[in-house]
């Protein structure tokens, strides 16, 4: 582009100097401003990646291959210290347990102290999203009757009448003390809703009966949230906290009240984001918080009810369960988190003793038949591939620090293709603005004493501007030439520091006396735009025309012989045909 407006403004200079030289070279100066902005991303954009591509590279180390053959390994480690590090981040995070602390005397109960129990996350015991099921199963969990797991939440009933669902835990909780936050959500059209939502802790997993979707007669204790008025005393939704061991049968009349440890009153249902409840059982004292769901803060509990003195059993089942009656309304649980907690002083117990005696034999029955299976896998590709015999099968495949090394050399090569090619063009570039700068010179030298229209002044602050700018492109070229060196002389371990500031700087500067001649030759044209004063350009000659009248003419009697031939030969063959009939 910059080739062609160069040549035509050669072209035109010796014709007429003020009014197409001037016009033709502000074009000129807008292309090279416009390019020069082109190649000053470019080059940043390269820093950038070079930039990057020396980090990496000076990331990585001898010990790279021994490292990634080390992360197999790695791995078998990595199951066992899965509960140590959740531990750590509970720990960490365990600020949050000041909830349980701000109630510190009451989640103390009876045993005095206020001193915070240590908090450590169970994930066998525990289901949350976004990944919560993925084959319609819950890890670690069974559901029953109308729960439907997906991936965000669990919907133990739909809104429809008569339904019953719960989710229990696989494996028994073995702690004395813990603490479960559940975040769940009831909705509906009416006013009212039916029957509720449960939250256990039982002796066995009551996957199905008459309180609200779960067996009755339960050892252990219940929390319920009852949306339904059974028995018109106006007093729900309420909380209500249920103890049984095992013989007593839930009173439905009463809503349960002859048989409440602990109850309050909350609206639970059609609340804008999800009701979260905090139940946590520590030196036998049961306490409930409660967030009403109307703001998205999830720590903003409030009191519900504390039932002390309170004997559960140390071994049982967490589980969740909800039922529909005449009215319906859709019961979600979007998480169920539950923690171990330990008193402080006492010794947490490692993970290891958590896993049984069986499940521990199971695995490293697995793992032997794995290692066998690999072993046997290794025999099959040695005897297809004598060739590599003796050699590690680690060897054969690109590892990471190797592919890691390939790509900050593939990185350097093409920064210095790219550094070379815009060398080339800026080489090319000055060229042309030489000639350019040559050619005004002389043709303004010549005019200067027949025709005074251009103003001396203006036109050497031109000049003097376009050199100021052949000067800097010059230097912008010196550093491109000073980087190609030093990135062919394999310097890439200073590849980020290229001249990266003074080639910013040249760019600046460019671009900064580009305005100026932009400026100038602006205002030349305006002053030399009256009519007065305005030189006529010579005209152009007309160009010759590609097809006469009279070739028009002939083409046209032509075209209307051949139409209504094709017309008189439609009609023969159209009064040919009816004859026929």
């Amino acid at each position: 582009m910059l080739r062609r407006n160069n040549n035509h403004i050669l072209g035109c200079v010796s014709a007429c100097l003020p009014c197409d030289v001037l016009s033709l070279g502000l074009m000129n100066i807008n292309e090279l401003y416009r390019r020069v902005d082109q190649w000053e991303r470019a080059l940043l954009a390269s820093l950038a990646v070079s930039r990057g591509a020396a980090r990496r590279q000076r990331c990585v180390s001898r010990e790279g291959k021994m490292a990634a053959r080390a992360l197999v390994a790695a791995v078998a480690v990595l199951v066992v210290c899965v509960s140590v590090h959740a531990e750590q981040q509970e720990a960490a995070g365990g600020a949050g347990a000041g909830d349980s602390a701000s109630a510190g005397g009451r989640v103390g109960g009876s045993g005095g102290g206020g001193d915070a129990p240590h908090r450590r996350f169970e994930y066998k015991y525990s289901f949350k999203g976004p990944h919560l099921s993925r084959d319609g199963s819950i890890p670690f969990w069974v559901h029953t009757g109308s729960a439907i797991p997906s991936a965000d939440q669990i919907r133990i009933t739909p809104s429809l009448r008569s339904q019953k669902g719960s989710v229990w835990t696989k494996s028994p909780v073995n702690f004395d003390n813990w603490e479960a936050e559940v975040a769940f959500r009831v909705s509906g059209r009416g006013r009212t809703g039916a029957d509720g939502l449960a939250i256990w802790f039982t002796t066995g997993q009551g996957l199905e009966g008459p309180v609200y979707g779960a067996a009755d007669q339960w050892n252990g204790v219940g929390v319920f949230f009852d949306s339904f008025d059974n028995d018109g005393k106006k007093n729900n939704p309420a909380v209500i906290v249920v103890g049984n061991n095992g013989k007593l049968v839930y009173d439905h009349q009463n809503d349960g009240s002859t048989q409440a440890l602990g109850t309050c009153l909350r609206d639970f249902r059609n609340k804008p984001y999800p009701v979260r409840a905090k139940i946590t059982y520590y030196r036998k004292t049961l306490t409930v918080l409660i967030n009403n769901g109307f703001t998205p803060e999830k720590e903003d509990y409030e009191f519900c009810t504390r039932v002390e003195n309170m004997i559960i059993p140390p071994t049982g089942y967490f589980g969740i369960s909800a039922a529909t009656g005449g009215l319906a309304d859709d019961h979600d649980v979007l998480s169920f988190l539950v923690f171990r907690l330990t008193e402080p002083g006492k010794e947490v117990p490692p993970p290891e003793q958590e896993i049984p005696k069986e499940e521990q034999d199971k695995y490293q029955e697995e793992f032997q038949n794995f290692q066998q299976e690999l072993d046997k896998k290794k025999e099959e590709f040695q005897k297809e591939h004598p060739d590599v015999q003796g050699q590690p099968l680690e060897d054969l495949y690109e590892s990471v620090s190797d592919r890691e090394l390939r790509q900050v050399f593939e990185g350097q090569n093409r920064i210095h293709l790219e550094i070379k090619q815009l060398n080339r063009q800026l080489a090319m570039i000055l060229d042309e603005q030489r000639r350019y700068v040559s050619v005004i010179t002389e043709e303004i030298s010549k005019r200067g004493s027949q025709s005074g229209q251009v103003p001396s002044q203006d036109m050497g602050t031109v000049i003097t501007t376009q050199q100021e700018v052949l000067r800097n492109l010059n230097d912008l070229r010196n550093t491109f030439s000073a980087s190609v060196q030093q990135l062919a002389g394999g310097q890439q371990g200073h590849a980020g520091g290229l001249g990266s500031y003074e080639t910013v700087q040249h760019f600046n500067d460019i671009k900064e006396h580009l305005h100026v001649v932009k400026r100038n030759i602006e205002h030349i044209i305006q002053r030399n735009a009256s009519p007065a004063e305005k030189t006529q350009c010579p005209e152009l000659p007309p160009l010759p025309a590609c097809l006469t009248t009279s070739h028009f003419v002939i083409f046209v009697v032509i075209q209307t012989l051949l139409f209504f031939g094709y017309v008189l030969y439609k009609n023969q063959q159209e009064a040919a045909a009816k004859k026929f009939f």
